[in-house]
């Protein structure tokens, strides 16, 4: 079903009385909202909702958890991944976590009262980042059992089996980039684009800043983006080594995706390997 820039993928043999069994994901990204849903039994996606192009999103949230009643059932668990300017990444050695407050001076806004705190064991770093108060508050009142993860946990999800490479992310107006070299963090962060020359821009920047060999440096992407579109074709120009990133809960059917790209939804699916 579409409606204007977003499309609801169902399951159609869904019970509403089966949401106890199941876990609610959720991607909240400065121009778009997602979700999906997993049912824990059966190993089985039940329903995938994207909208693209968000231009207040905040009015999309609140939109979406008045009138979507998907949004309104119990679950097994939600899990949210929420794109937020006040993130700072710590590697564990230097991590100190008696003194977090130390961590704010690092964040661009005004932080809410509540900082999160996630430890990532693949790459073996902390990050320490906090949600704008009202966006807070709203997911508290609707949400009060959802564990909160910054959005690119879930991208990093899709990384974890990378010993070398870039990996992208892309939404209709942004992409988050992650370098990866011997199974190491080197690089990661989220760039808003309006158009294909801005992502050529920025692709630029990326290659001279991070010294990429792009002729050996293999890439992998997700999200929205096709194999004809200017993105991709930027791409092109520059590497010879381009994967799609298929979701990585292997044990999940996701029949309802079979008429989709499947790599359209892959970050968002990596949000149930969160923890």
């Amino acid at each position: 079903m579409n409606m204007k820039n977003s499309i609801l993928l169902l399951d159609p043999e869904f019970d509403p009385n089966m949401a106890p069994d199941c876990n609610l994901l959720l991607k909240i990204t400065n121009d778009s909202f997602s979700y999906a849903i997993i049912n824990q039994d059966s190993k089985s996606l039940k329903a995938v909702f994207d909208e693209q192009a968000c231009s207040n999103m905040t009015q999309t949230l609140k939109t979406k958890i008045k009138n979507d009643p998907y949004l309104n059932y119990t679950y097994k668990e939600v899990k949210i991944a929420v794109s937020t300017d006040n993130c700072v990444t710590v590697p564990n050695e230097l991590f100190n976590s008696k003194d977090l407050n130390a961590y704010i001076n690092f964040f661009t806004k005004a932080p809410s009262k509540t900082l999160h705190v996630k430890n990532n064991p693949d790459f073996d770093f902390t990050t320490i980042f906090s949600l704008q108060q009202h966006l807070e508050d709203e997911l508290d009142v609707h949400f009060k059992t959802a564990s909160k993860h910054e959005q690119s946990e879930s991208v990093l999800n899709l990384a974890a089996n990378v010993d070398r490479g870039l990996i992208f992310d892309f939404t209709a107006l942004s992409f988050t980039a992650i370098q990866v070299e011997n199974s190491k963090l080197v690089f990661k962060n989220t760039f808003e684009i309006e158009t294909g020359d801005e992502f050529n821009y920025f692709l630029l920047l990326l290659i001279k800043q991070l010294h990429i060999d792009f002729e050996h440096t293999p890439v992998y992407i997700s999200g929205i983006i096709n194999d004809n579109d200017q993105n991709y074709r930027t791409l092109k120009k520059y590497f010879k080594n381009i994967q799609f990133s298929l979701p990585q809960n292997k044990e999940i059917d996701c029949t309802i995706l079979e008429d989709m790209p499947a790599y359209y939804y892959s970050s968002l699916l990596a949000i149930d390997l969160c923890v």
